[in-house]
């Protein structure tokens, strides 16, 4: 079973809109179903925007703290 997702067209990749923040606060994410953070990305003029990622195995959240992430901003 493929269960790669279709690759979107540079008219549609051209469309995305990529914003670099930095992560002002972590917390763990106990009600995710797998381990997760839950993030607060500043990003500027934009203000703080909420996330969160699956990446507990790979940081620590005092490793997090003032890191620069780059973030979609035009999701539907």
């Amino acid at each position: 079973m493929n269960t790669a997702m279709p690759e979107i067209t540079w008219d549609e990749f051209e469309k995305v809109e990529l914003r670099a923040g930095t992560i002002v606060k972590v917390e763990d994410f106990p009600e995710a179903r797998k381990p997760s953070y839950k993030l607060w990305i500043d990003l500027g003029k934009l203000g703080v925007v909420r996330s969160s990622a699956q990446i507990t195995k790979l940081y620590r959240k005092e490793e997090l703290l003032g890191k620069q992430v780059v973030c979609v901003t035009n999701f539907l």
